[in-house]
């Protein structure tokens, strides 16, 4: 898989690592210092995916992020952040970014992401005619990839609306967690991984208000399910 990958980091040194690894994968590379280089680089060089680090001077990634949501700008955005705790995290997810890694990173992991990111911009010729599903008060049309909870539109990125889809469509099923990450994206984190935990309690957070019923169950020791209560 090829592309343009625009890496936006202040420290030099892994931005040069992570161009090197990139460009060995078949990628095209450009590099930004910081938040307002990389803006400015996404408008003139148009890369199909952004790495954005959190923290940067000038304009930090959170806000690179949002611009680009404000503007209606869906460049898939993997978020680096060194910040270890699940609030840090998901600071970024409210930003509008797909995907977040934390630092230190496995490299092999990040092109993994990458990949997925990528996958999922790409038109799904599959999915062009697919019927829209739903359970309960909830709906999911894949060809526009939007999402309603009863009269009201639920805004997700990438990443959590394949995750919701996958999870809707095996309503009743309960997938393990090996399998969400093999599907969702394409590489299994390993038991220790947060990743999925987070995503599953921000699409809760989206779609489970105090007057809406559950519908996101967690068999413990196993993975999740989508049913009605």
């Amino acid at each position: 898989m090829s592309g343009r990958i625009l890496i936006a980091d202040d420290d030099r040194a892994i931005r040069e690592a992570l161009s090197r690894a990139l460009t060995l994968e078949g990628y095209d590379v450009v590099q930004a210092p910081d938040g307002a280089a990389a803006l400015t680089l996404i408008e003139s060089s148009q890369p199909d995916a952004a790495v954005l680090d959190i923290m940067m001077p000038n304009v930090d990634g959170l806000t690179v992020c949002r611009v680009l949501r404000a503007e209606k700008n869906r460049i898939p955005v993997l978020m680096l952040t060194a910040r270890t705790e699940t609030p840090d995290r998901v600071a970024g997810l409210d930003a509008g970014a797909d995907d977040y890694l934390p630092k230190p990173f496995d490299l092999d992991e990040l092109l993994a992401r990458l990949r997925a990111l990528l996958r999922r911009a790409r038109p799904d010729d599959e999915q062009s005619g697919a019927e829209p599903v739903q359970i309960a008060d909830l709906r999911l049309d894949p060809t526009s990839r939007r999402v309603w909870r009863g009269q009201r539109e639920v805004e997700l990125s990438k990443t959590e609306f394949d995750l919701l889809e996958l999870l809707v469509r095996n309503q009743g099923i309960v997938l393990e967690h090996s399998t969400i990450y093999d599907r969702i994206w394409g590489y299994d984190f390993g038991p220790d991984s947060k990743n999925l935990a987070v995503y599953i309690s921000y699409l809760r957070r989206k779609l489970e208000g105090p007057d809406d019923s559950k519908l996101i169950h967690t068999v413990r020791g196993v993975g999740y399910t989508v049913r009605a209560a």
